[in-house]
């Protein structure tokens, strides 16, 4: 079975498998595990931050980063669609107690769309507190938020007095897209969030970098949210494998997409199917949403899985797991799946 639903489902490599059973460990809770301080260590350099605490998803991280940077009644800025907003449960309303206004659409803005959500500083309205981005960004198909719109949002945003957080779950992706270091893709923001069970094929974790002081009080959220880990060493060893390992080679999770784009594109000459040209590893196709639903059934009896990120789009997400044999055969079962979902020969 062909697996392009996302690029979490990755299982550990047996060398990745080996770096876990090798892991020295403590306790980390008292902060005597070795292989969490190399990890959190080695993420704060990556992204040019002070600090880095070792989470267990990227939701957590996502929510220590507003549950430190707002008070309660506030308001975040986000793009549609934005993970923090759409796929973390409803937990900033939760835990934060603050609401979401959209900027832009698609999943991308631009500082004068971020401008225009923010609310007037009068007290009858919630405060804007909090500006969020996410690159790559997900719904929006795996896009690279654009480098210009970044530095005019960021600088706009600090002129407002308001704080940053970008979301990087696929950072490593946009880095090896771009050939952008990821410490200038973090820095005009005072946390970001990386993940490691996406494109680096860890089995858990991601981690939340800023400063010193506000990774303190994560970590004593985090402790409040009941992620104190013990023996974390066994997963940030994987987390480690994976940054030095697995780093360089998303290169060809890039490419397979663009190759599948290309097949898809030339066998789907449908006028209700759009196939959008991957910028990263995630390639999303357009239908109508019964279509949608009945390609993806058709496409799991021949041997692939793949799933909708909104009932109209499909989402075609490649990892490590996947060949360049694969590929091919994966546009060629979800080619013929879409045509017989829209009635073409």
């Amino acid at each position: 079975m062909i697996d392009l639903r996302s690029d979490t489902v990755t299982r550990p490599t047996q060398p990745m498998r080996d770096a876990m059973a090798r892991a020295e460990v403590g306790d980390d809770v008292y902060g005597e595990d070795p292989t969490v301080r190399q990890l959190e260590e080695t993420v704060a350099g990556l992204l040019g931050k002070e600090a880095a605490l070792f989470v267990p998803t990227g939701t957590m991280g996502n929510q220590l980063a507003i549950l430190t940077s707002t008070r309660r009644g506030d308001e975040v800025v986000c793009g549609e669609g934005a993970h923090l907003s759409l796929f973390e449960a409803g937990a900033a309303a939760a835990l934060s107690g603050v609401q979401f206004t959209f900027a832009g659409k698609g999943g991308l803005f631009t500082a004068a769309e971020m401008e225009a959500a923010v609310k007037p500083l009068v007290y009858y309205v919630p405060r804007t507190s909090l500006v969020t981005l996410e690159n790559t960004h997900n719904v929006a198909g795996g896009r690279v938020f654009p480098a210009a719109d970044v530095t005019a949002i960021t600088r706009r945003a600090r002129e407002l007095g308001l704080r940053l957080h970008l979301d990087g779950a696929r950072l490593w992706n946009a880095s090896t897209a771009t050939g952008v270091a990821l410490s200038d893709l973090a820095a005009p923001f005072d946390t970001a969030t990386v993940c490691f069970s996406k494109g680096l094929g860890a089995p858990i974790g991601s981690a939340l970098a800023g400063t010193r002081a506000q990774m303190e009080d994560a970590r004593r959220l985090r402790k409040m949210l009941g992620a104190g880990m013990r023996q974390a060493g066994i997963i940030a060893a994987a987390a480690l494998y994976g940054i030095t390992h697995h780093r360089a080679r998303l290169a060809e999770d890039h490419e397979h997409a663009r190759s599948f784009y290309e097949k898809m594109r030339a066998g789907l000459d449908l006028p209700d199917v759009t196939v959008a040209p991957p910028e990263t590893n995630i390639v999303s196709i357009d239908l109508p949403a019964k279509a949608a639903e009945q390609a993806m059934a058709r496409a799991k009896t021949e041997g692939l899985l793949i799933s909708t990120i909104v009932p109209t789009r499909l989402r075609a997400v490649f990892h490590l797991d996947v060949s360049a044999a694969e590929t091919n055969n994966a546009a060629e079962i979800l080619t013929r799946a879409i045509r017989a979902a829209c009635g073409a020969r």
